[in-house]
Order: structure tokens, then C-alpha cells, then sequence
């Protein structure tokens, strides 16, 4: 079996949407800056053709810095920063004999980085309109262990393009919103460009101190790179042409105006390519 060949550019996918954002640009010298920590262990995975497989357990964690910092009313800048990745595997042990066939390993790295630049197109009116462009940096180890076969990141340098539409408004006495997103996300090194979308709905409860997020999003690749298996070996961490529709709920309480916790999980409800654990974070932000 190729024991981590479908494993996947979705994690950090999902550990990026649980944050700030949308179509509402930070204003001039505000900011938003989250401290999270986020993880998967999986032991199935969904295969090239969406079906699912066990696999050995493999792991992943992130410990990460998100940020947006409002530069004038309409460009804001963005960082994502996982300062701290850990992948793993566990030992592969025969079930007949109870034997170790394939030790374990870990690396403890560096992330791929993310840096970006988001523009309000409508910062005023009832549909809050921007664009963002996010430049994935290749920080991260893609061919770690001794059979190069743990990975913190892809070893490509993609640029992503983004359109997000939000709306605020009331139910009730209850303030909420409504984001969607589309985007083109080009890749190096023979790995398929994608196709980003997702929507998302948030409302606040108790005065304003408690938001409870839900988010749908999917990745659909173009498809026009190499196979998976030309860019990576059996045991890679990352596949190409990886593809998913996934929901994440989140919850964030303000402890006060500035400071708050979140805590949110991700599950993929059909995928190829992928793991098909849930994922989770906790995190701790601060508002400027």
C-alpha cells in the first residue's frame, strides 16, 4: 500500500480558513493576530478515486502565527506563519508476526509560509468586495526522514488569487454575516493548478462576546500537472491533484474587547487524495 501517497496540501487549507477576513478589509492601523495550534492524526484516507483506504497512522501539527494588519482603509497585509510543524508516522508492524517491518520517524520544521495582500474593492454599500493575492512560500522540509518521506510543505512556490463578497446584517436582535470566496490558485514544479471556493455564515450571542462560525469549502484540481507518483515517492506527505469539499465549525468567545479563544475542527465529506480525520485547533487572538 502507498502508505502516505495521498496525504495532502488540504491540511493547511484547513488550518488557514479558521481565521479572520472575508470580504471586510482590516481599517488603517488596526489589526487581527492569532497564536493557534493545529492538528490531524489520521489513519484512513480517501483514495484517487474518493474511496476510503486505512493507512499506517500518520500525524501533523502546526503551531502558527496569523496575522492582518490594515496598512489604509483598503489594503490590508497577511501572514501565515507556522513557526512550529511536526510530521510523523508510526511504526508499520506485520499482523501476523507483531514485528516492526518500518520504524517510525519524525521532523520538527518549519511550515510553508503564507504572505498576502488583500484589497477592498466595496468597503462601503451593503456587499463588502476585495480581492487577495497570497504568495505560498516554500519554507518548509518536503523530503524529510531517511527515506524522505516526511514532509512540512510541498517544495513549490504558488500564488493564489482570490475574490471574496461578504454581507453583514440581523436576525432578530442577533448581528450575523455571510462571506463566499472563489479562486485560482497557480502551482510550480509540475503540481496542478487549483480551484478554491467556499461560503461561510458567522452570528454573535451573548452581547456580542461568543461567534459561532460555519464554513463549507472545497478544492477542485485542474488536473494538468504531473501524477502524484512523479512527484513524490510512496511514503510522501503531500500529493498532487488532491481534491475535497469540507466543513469546519468554529466557535470564538471575547474575553474582552481585544482578547478572545477559538476553538474550531475541519472533517472532509468527500475527497481524493486525502486524509479523512478531522482536524483540529485551539487558538488565542487579539484584536488591535
Amino acid at each position: 500500500m502507498k502508505r502516505n501517497g495521498f496525504i495532502l496540501i488540504v491540511l493547511f487549507l484547513l488550518a488557514h480558513v479558521s481565521y479572520a477576513g472575508g470580504g471586510w478589509p482590516q481599517p488603517k492601523g488596526k489589526g487581527y493576530f492569532k497564536l493557534s495550534e493545529w492538528w490531524v492524526i489520521s489513519n484512513r484516507h480517501y483514495t484517487e478515486v474518493g474511496l476510503l483506504d486505512p493507512n499506517v497512522t500518520n500525524g501533523i501539527f502546526n503551531t502558527s502565527l496569523y496575522a492582518e494588519y490594515g496598512f489604509t482603509n483598503r489594503l490590508t497585509g497577511v501572514l501565515y506563519f507556522p513557526f512550529f510543524s511536526r510530521a510523523y508516522f508510526n511504526n508499520t508492524v506485520s499482523g501476523t508476526t507483531g514485528e516492526v517491518i518500518i520504524p517510525g520517524e519524525a521532523i520538527n520544521t518549519v511550515g510553508d509560509t503564507d504572505v498576502g495582500l488583500k484589497y477592498g474593492i466595496l468597503t462601503k454599500g451593503p456587499i463588502a468586495l476585495s480581492a487577495t493575492l497570497t504568495l505560498g512560500l516554500p519554507l518548509g522540509n518536503n523530503s524529510g526522514g531517511s527515506a524522505g518521506n516526511l514532509q512540512t510543505g510541498d517544495g513549490e512556490f504558488n500564488q493564489l488569487l482570490q475574490l471574496d463578497a461578504g454581507k453583514g446584517f440581523r436576525i432578530g436582535k442577533v448581528d450575523a454575516y455571510a462571506n463566499a470566496y472563489f479562486g485560482f490558485n497557480n502551482r510550480t514544479n509540475d503540481f496542478s493548478d487549483e480551484l478554491r471556493f467556499g461560503i461561510e455564515g458567522g452570528a454573535t450571542f451573548l452581547n456580542g462576546r461568543l461567534t459561532a462560525i460555519l464554513r463549507l469549502f472545497g478544492v477542485q484540481s485542474l488536473n494538468n500537472g504531473a501524477l502524484p507518483s512523479e512527484l513524490s515517492n510512496s511514503t510522501s506527505i503531500f500529493a498532487n491533484n488532491t481534491e475535497h469539499l469540507s466543513f469546519s465549525p468554529e466557535l470564538a468567545y471575547n474575553i474582552t474587547d481585544k482578547w478572545g479563544v477559538s476553538v474550531s475542527t475541519g472533517r472532509a465529506l468527500s475527497g481524493r487524495l486525502i486524509f479523512a480525520n478531522p482536524s483540529y485547533s485551539v487558538g488565542v487572538f487579539v484584536k488591535l
